[in-house]
């Protein structure tokens, strides 16, 4: 095991903030597919994600230098991610008003299927995802924000308030909200229709 690989997330952001590509290079290998998976169910689009995930590490390694070792780097940067979705989001909307186009949550994952599930169970637990995906996707963002960084990504309410600039109990009012508003949608969307 090499000695990044065991360096803290701190350690390393000082020494790419010096400029050191490589302890760079090691802190984006650690967050690369939890960042993803954040924005991913943010934007309901595997391409965005992907397009904003860029963009974040691109804004954090430009960013290095204003870093805050006293904040969890992880957290900073989920707040970078954050706001480059949220610009991602408000760009798509003015495309769409100007020019029309298909709605954000119109996109479909492209996910891999599990090779050892039975393919009738695959398909509804993929269908069931999707779905899921596209209503967060719809959730508005101070609803969405704070449901993606405790539900999905892990964080308590106090780090999901750190990145969002909110307080615990901020958080927790808003992950309510979300989730009944969440199911909601989903009951109304999977109620069958007679």
């Amino acid at each position: 095991m090499s000695p990044d690989a065991e360096a803290s997330d701190n350690a390393l952001a000082r020494r790419a903030a010096a400029g050191d590509d490589q302890a760079f290079a090691v802190l984006v290998r650690r967050h690369k597919e939890n960042l993803y998976r954040l924005l991913r169910r943010y934007t309901g689009d595997p391409e965005d994600a992907y397009e904003a995930a860029h963009e974040a590490f691109i804004a954090a390694w430009a960013a290095l230098g204003r870093y805050d070792a006293s904040r969890s780097f992880g957290a900073w940067l989920r707040t970078i991610a954050i706001n480059k979705a949220r610009d991602r989001g408000r760009r798509a909307r003015v495309r769409r008003l100007l020019f029309g186009g298909k709605p954000l949550e119109a996109s479909e994952a492209m996910e891999t299927p599990d090779p050892a599930a039975p393919a009738d169970e695959d398909i509804a637990a993929r269908q069931r995802r999707q779905t899921l995906d596209r209503a967060i996707a719809t959730l508005p963002p101070q609803l969405k924000e704070p449901l993606l960084l405790t539900a999905f990504d892990g964080l308590s309410q106090l780090e999901a308030g750190e990145v969002l600039g909110v307080s615990a109990k901020t958080v927790e009012t808003r992950v309510y909200r979300a989730r009944k508003l969440l199911a909601e949608r989903l009951d109304a969307k999977l109620r069958p229709t007679t």
